[in-house]
């Protein structure tokens, strides 16, 4: 999961130039019409009932235009693959699913990114699979490698935000499609035990039977990426649990070099939100500590990184600076 979602901010990020491949329409007529398309040379901007023959098909360097014009009535899922890689297979299965769940809503448009080097390289493919968007016929990055798919079908419910928010709103009709049946409801795969255990203990204010079960699902898996976030944040909580915000901010302020203080203080400011005053009141203190106190705050702060999320930009600000005091 090495790229973010989109968030469902209304501007469209331009994250890849497509001005390459735009440039086909200009080509010289009696170039090949895109995989599955309605007929040579048909447009796909505001594609009539019945133009696509499924939701999924396949684009190449040659064709691609279409469905960059398609992206006028649907957002298209674009999935650089290759058959050859056990993640992108897996992967594709998954959209696959997913976008024909949507019934029209969506189309997804596979590419082999190795036999098309010049989608791969306006993408930014830099492995397989990578994902992205068009809506409006502008490019939305979305992520690199394999997710599952309660993350794929979130990320595809982002899109449709993003659509709807400039205007896509449209709908394409496949034979043998309902475009009135209603999107199925997700079916949520249950969690891990021990997740499901941290889960109703933090429901239940039980903040140590929380931390405990999480440390054993990392001990189980240490690459459980979920488990170390949720154990940073239950940790978040356990500390501040009791304690008032008044109560906190005035330790700190009465004793700006008491390091137990500050860090109770830069808690409580992440859990408000102000992530980088807590990010910054670490790193300010961090030069004129010894060595047993900075290895405390560079645990805190690595915690701090889980719980915002490791592919926010202000985590990556923060890491680099931590990094540069380190060095």
């Amino acid at each position: 999961m090495s790229m973010p979602p989109p968030s469902a901010a209304g501007n469209l990020r331009g994250a890849v130039d497509l001005s390459s491949l735009v440039n086909r329409a200009n080509a010289p007529a009696g170039a090949a019409a895109a995989p599955g398309a309605a007929g040579a040379g048909a447009p796909a901007t505001g594609v009539p009932a019945g133009a696509l023959p499924s939701l999924v098909l396949q684009g190449d360097d040659a064709t691609f235009t279409q469905f960059i014009e398609l992206s006028n009535t649907v957002p298209v899922i674009v999935d650089l693959k290759a058959d050859w890689a056990e993640a992108s297979v897996e992967l594709t299965a998954v959209l696959e699913k997913v976008v024909t769940e949507y019934a029209g809503r969506l189309v997804l448009v596979g590419v082999d990114a190795q036999a098309n080097p010049q989608l791969a390289q306006a993408f930014q493919a830099q492995s397989v699979p990578t994902v992205a968007a068009l809506v409006g016929g502008r490019p939305v990055s979305l992520f690199q490698g394999g997710y599952p798919e309660e993350e794929v079908r979130a990320v595809l419910e982002q899109v449709l935000q993003l659509a709807a928010q400039n205007g896509v709103t449209g709908t394409v009709t496949v034979p043998g499609l309902d475009p009135d049946a209603p999107t199925p409801e997700p079916v949520e795969e249950p969690l891990p035990p021990h997740h499901a255990e941290a889960y109703d203990a933090i429901a239940n204010g039980d903040y140590a039977t929380a931390i405990a079960e999480y440390q054993t699902a990392i001990a189980q898996n240490p690459r459980d990426a979920l488990a170390v976030a949720g154990l940073a944040q239950v940790r978040l909580l356990d500390r501040l649990d009791g304690k008032s915000l008044d109560e906190i901010r005035a330790a700190a302020a009465s004793a700006p070099e008491d390091l137990d203080a500050q860090l109770l203080v830069a808690d409580l400011d992440l859990s408000g939100g102000h992530v980088e005053d807590a990010f910054a009141r670490l790193l300010d203190l961090f030069p004129k500590q010894d060595q047993p106190s900075k290895d405390t705050i560079r645990t805190r702060l690595l915690e701090y990184f889980e719980v915002v999320g490791t592919e926010d930009p202000r985590v990556a600000a923060a890491r680099r600076r931590l990094a540069a005091l380190l060095y």
